[in-house]
């Protein structure tokens, strides 16, 4: 329900003002977090997206996060590399619940014999398919990738991870950490934050490195 609060919000004040966007609405509210003074330019900004009210919204969707996994003692942004560590010991105790044979699994029906063989017969299906494609475009010129529009950089921990998890999927092959850091558009200290969600991630089984320090997608 925040989330969808979090995005209304952002939508109508960018409908109801041509010159709101969102890497704006997310520089200003960077900077009303750690205080530092604003512009005059972003002062309108700030009226005119009511980003006190995307502020609360973002710290209520936080605190909804952590109350879901019993953590309401954590405080964010403050305790992020606390929620770090808790996030990283939990990935630890679900494998070792798993193998000993429980599964905690919203969808068991994926878990059975049943379900590991349709998702076999699916991937098999899959491969034929994108063989059939690779034949068929064996003989077209490769087309020069798109530049990739850098996207603001969330301000709640849960988002941050699952922005980097899902740049590294969508980039399709390893990044280093500065070719990481250009998928993201914003101010302040956030990159520093990077290799700390980078190691959470592979923890968590989600990314995996390379050699000469890029990282890539584990799915």
């Amino acid at each position: 329900m925040a989330t969808a609060c979090c995005d209304g919000h952002r939508k109508a004040r960018q409908a109801a003002h041509s010159e709101v966007t969102i890497t704006g609405l997310y520089n200003v509210l960077e900077k009303l977090r750690s205080g530092e003074p604003l512009s005059a330019k972003e002062k309108t900004l700030n009226e005119l997206g009511l980003v006190g009210v995307l502020r609360s919204l973002h710290d209520e969707l936080d605190a909804t996060v952590l109350q879901a996994y019993g953590w309401s003692d954590l405080s964010l942004p403050a305790d992020t590399d606390a929620l770090l560590l808790r996030l990283v010991a939990l990935n630890s105790q679900r494998a070792s619940e798993e193998a000993a044979g429980t599964v905690r699994c919203l969808r068991p029906a994926f878990q059975c014999a049943a379900g590991q063989a349709q998702q076999a017969s699916m991937e098999g299906m899959d491969a034929e398919a994108g063989d059939a494609v690779e034949d068929s475009t064996a003989d077209t010129p490769a087309v020069a990738p798109a530049a990739i529009a850098a996207k603001p950089w969330p301000t709640g921990l849960p988002e941050q991870i699952k922005a980097v998890a899902d740049a590294l999927a969508d980039a399709g092959t390893g990044l280093t950490l500065e070719a990481l850091a250009t998928r993201f558009s914003s101010r302040g200290r956030w990159r520093e934050r990077l290799p700390t969600i980078l190691d959470a991630l592979v923890a968590l089984g989600r990314v995996r490195t390379q050699g000469d320090g890029y990282w890539v997608n584990a799915g």
